[in-house]
Parts: C-alpha cells; structure tokens; sequence
C-alpha cells in the first residue's frame, strides 16, 4: 500500500494540527448555537470524526451516502444520493464535511437538495480543496488545505475503495491508476 504513494502531501501531525485550527475556527463562528454536521461518505468519515472531537460546542452529526465517480478517478458528473440523513435539517445550521472539492459536481447538487429542505444555514467544511479542477461555482467556508492537480488518497480518500487507511494523505502513483 505505501509502495503505491509517490509522495506525502500531508502527514499526521500536518493533519491533527490543521483539525484543531479548523475546530477552533467554527467553535468560534458558532458559539451559542447547535450546528449539525453531515459527513459526507464514505471520503470524509476519518476527518470527520476527528473534526467533531475538535470543535468545543454541543453539535449533533449525521451522514449521508453521495457518489460521482464509481471506480474512476474523475467525476462523472452523475449524482446519485445513495444514503440520505436521518435527521430534518430545517431550521438547523448545517456544515456539509467533506473530504476533497474537486470537480465541486457532487457539492453543488448537493447544496441545492439541502437547500430545498430549508435549513437556517449551509456550509461547507472540506479537507482538501482543489481548485484547479473546479466545474460548478462552488466553494467551501473552511478548507484544511488547498492541494494541487493530483490524484490523493489516505486519511479516507481513496483508489477503487482502497488506500482510506493510510495515516497521511499522498499522491498516488499514477502507474496505480492508469494500467
């Protein structure tokens, strides 16, 4: 498995120490209120876990199961919600957590059905942003870091369901993915 990074982008403590600050930042933006994060899976759940231990406030957590890329490693550009939350999210302020914005095809059909279920406030919280890749006009109120034009994995992201469980985040080799 780590025969197959070409390169650490992030390592643990990269990782922990931008959490906290991330933490830092929306307990601060939301004191005196409840938010509800919504991890989206199955990318983000490591960070959000970690996220969620971050953040001093009360808060309540739901998931919700969206894909756009299959086996692949770029965005069909196809939605498909295929776990929704089990909670109303109307009146609520709700951070969207989520591993990377790429293509931001998924985010943006996204927020539009979330929308429509009236929630007082929606943002996004995202591990990874990169930019460069961007198709819809979207982007996120509190990004951990911005990466380049490059295909990652670990610390939930993964390759054809593979390498979520590396402990850093890196570059795959692109011999990996393009035989």
């Amino acid at each position: 498995m780590h025969q197959d990074v070409e390169q650490i982008l992030y390592t643990e403590e990269d990782l922990r120490r931008r959490i906290r600050e991330l933490g830092a930042q929306i307990a601060a933006d939301y004191a005196g209120r409840t938010p509800m994060l919504v991890s989206v899976l199955r990318g983000s759940y490591i960070f959000m876990a970690d996220l969620t231990r971050a953040i001093d406030l009360d808060l309540t957590v739901d998931f919700m199961a969206v894909s756009s890329y299959g086996a692949g490693t770029v965005s069909s550009g196809q939605v498909e919600i295929k776990k929704d939350l089990s909670d109303s999210i109307e009146d609520r302020d709700l951070i969207i957590v989520e591993d990377i914005l790429d293509s931001g095809n998924t985010l943006y059909y996204l927020m539009d059905v979330l929308r429509a279920r009236k929630p007082a406030s929606i943002r996004i919280c995202t591990l990874m942003d990169k930019p460069e890749r961007r198709v819809k006009p979207i982007t996120a109120d509190y990004v951990g870091f911005t990466i380049p034009d490059a295909f990652i994995v670990g610390y939930g992201l993964d390759y054809a369901e593979k390498y979520r469980n590396l402990p850093y985040v890196g570059v795959l080799k692109p011999s990996v993915y393009t035989q």
